[in-house]
């Protein structure tokens, strides 16, 4: 991994998935919540762009989900945009010019406009975080190499229910398409701005 501090202006810290009736269900999931709130300190610190991803359903999102969908079908209901539990955790805090978008999939870019707003903000490099990591992570890792951004891979930023599987993917899958760090990483790759 190089050295060299990654720049604020064109890279976004994205957290993904952090969300209430989420979190709980994965082991670690509530430590992957308070390493994302240092995370998310160093990115605001060096002024890096903050992105959000929620999965969450309106009437309108389930209606259009067809019933052969193996993974969203049987969600009506479930995940409703205005329930708590979609909401990301409380304990990380949502600033006004963040980015934030709302999900009906599993990767972050197929139903939302957010390619569109970090087109918008001159951003190339993601810096990747969430929950879980043969759900979201997986699929907006290869989403984003397809797109050509440049991305970072936030080990401990991540947690799946299958141990192998999250794993096979950090170290089999994701090198081939993002350099893979850790939280301690950060601090090199955003140092506070000057």
């Amino acid at each position: 991994m190089s050295d060299a501090p990654l720049d604020p202006r064109r890279t976004a810290l994205m957290l993904m998935d952090l969300q209430g009736g989420i979190v709980g269900r994965f082991p670690g999931g509530d430590e992957v919540v308070t390493r994302a709130s240092g995370a998310l300190a160093r990115a605001r610190a060096a002024g890096a762009n903050v992105g959000w991803v929620r999965v969450a359903f309106r009437p309108e999102d389930y209606d259009a989900v067809p019933a052969h969908n193996a993974r969203f079908a049987s969600l009506r209901g479930v995940m409703d945009a205005d329930d708590p539990s979609t909401a990301i955790v409380s304990s990380l805090e949502i600033a006004a010019d963040d980015i934030v978008v709302r999900k009906t999939r599993v990767g972050a870019f197929s139903t939302t406009d957010l390619g569109q707003q970090l087109e918008q903000r001159g951003v190339d490099t993601l810096v990747l975080g969430g929950i879980s990591t043969s759900g979201v992570m997986l699929s907006t890792v290869r989403d984003a190499s397809d797109r050509d951004y440049r991305l970072f891979v936030v080990a401990d930023l991540c947690a799946d229910a299958d141990e192998e599987v999250h794993r096979v993917l950090l170290e089999k899958v994701f090198p081939s398409q993002a350099t893979i760090v850790t939280t301690a990483d950060l601090e090199r790759l955003l140092p506070n701005r000057e």
